[in-house]
């Protein structure tokens, strides 16, 4: 099969639109699939896996490369004659690509992956959230198929009037995040400097910014024996590291590979703190590494944490339901372990083979519809 995939974001740029590009290209790399990646210009590689990068103009927004529109779409696809088109998180670029796709009779599966509604209430955009749904919507009747992640991301695109609508979930590395990474030397190293105390580590991943409230973690100021350490960086950064002062708390930066398997590893107890997550890809990775997540009762979380199960979830408003949920975990090792494997146990069926072998199945489903379709109109 040839694939165009078209992605809002891509390498060095490096978030869960990302990644599920990246797992998505190896899985058709590995199968014997051909593909091409249109992305925006942000130096990105030329080549990813033996596939051609094009690179679209862009302007940046808050450290985030935002594609525009190009007339280079259509010439990829022309050129390259793809069977499907994959439109990850589409928006300004993406937008175009469906666009191109439906004058050209092209089967397309858009990823329904950013709350783009969310996102411009929340920067005060000038779109209220009702016009930023009807744009989202627009863009999303351009597809032959929109994959939603998540239950509550699933509600929300069939009250804005979204067609065609079906779940795709998102892999996991069930190899790299694992359990037994507490025992690399990379690991035990960082644990000691986390912890030169034995104290329980409560730890986050993920990007800093607004959207993520990572500043909530201020709400755990105090409790006894516990250290904290924060994965990741971007535009909130300054904030947090204000909102976040006095307290025993240390900034790792951007991790990535076995650096990142580390971290996990060297945490007792995750936590997430945003409460506009489509899905939630870290809350899969520190599952898959044996941790139990505390996370809010929104979004994506609520279909990957099964409360007082394998973590906790609490109301997004009360700050007294996080606390307590974490300082419930710090207190008692034993439910730390208990959850932790359960939540190991939780993902061990989401490697990303199945998930993009489940991918493909969509991707000949929509080829198969709309060549019916074509036939129909022909007689």
């Amino acid at each position: 099969m040839r694939v165009a995939v078209v992605s809002e974001s891509f390498l060095p740029t490096v978030n869960g639109v990302t990644t599920s590009v990246c797992r998505v290209l190896d899985h058709l790399a590995d199968n014997g699939h051909d593909a091409v990646v249109i992305s925006p210009h942000a130096g990105s590689p030329s080549h990813y896996r033996g596939f051609p990068v094009f690179q679209v103009p862009a302007v940046a927004y808050r450290q985030f490369p935002v594609g525009l529109p190009s007339l280079q779409v259509d010439r990829v696809l022309d050129e390259f004659a793809p069977d499907v088109l994959h439109v990850a998180s589409p928006f300004l670029l993406g937008a175009r690509a469906l666009s191109a796709a439906r004058r050209r009779g092209l089967p397309a599966v858009a990823i329904y992956q950013t709350d783009i509604a969310g996102f411009a209430k929340r920067n005060r955009l000038g779109l209220t959230a009702p016009l930023a749904w009807q744009l989202v919507r627009r863009m999303h009747e351009q597809a032959d198929r929109t994959l939603v992640p998540s239950s509550a991301a699933l509600a929300d695109c069939l009250a804005a009037g979204i067609p065609r609508l079906a779940r795709w979930g998102r892999g996991v590395d069930i190899d790299r995040y694992h359990p037994r990474n507490r025992d690399r030397a990379g690991a035990r190293e960082l644990r000691a400097r986390l912890s030169p105390g034995g104290e329980t580590v409560v730890g986050y991943v993920g990007r800093i910014a607004p959207e993520k409230q990572v500043e909530r973690i201020r709400d755990l100021k105090g409790l006894p024996n516990t250290r904290f350490a924060i994965v990741g960086d971007g535009p909130a950064t300054p904030a947090v590291t204000k909102a976040l002062r006095g307290m025993p708390v240390t900034f790792l930066g951007r991790r990535s590979g076995d650096d990142l398997a580390d971290a996990y590893a060297a945490f007792d107890v995750f936590v997430h703190t945003g409460c506009e997550e489509t899905f939630g890809q870290t809350l899969q990775e520190a599952h898959a590494s044996g941790l139990p997540v505390v996370a809010p009762r929104s979004g994506g979380p609520i279909d990957l944490v099964d409360s007082g199960v394998d973590g906790a979830l609490f109301e997004p408003g009360e700050r007294s339901g996080f606390r307590g949920a974490v300082e419930a975990l710090v207190g008692d090792a034993e439910q730390r372990a208990r959850m932790g494997e359960a939540g190991r146990r939780r993902v061990l069926d989401r490697s990303w083979d199945a998930v993009c072998a489940e991918l493909l199945e969509h991707y000949e489903q929509v080829v198969r519809e709309r060549t019916a379709l074509a036939a129909a109109a022909a007689r």
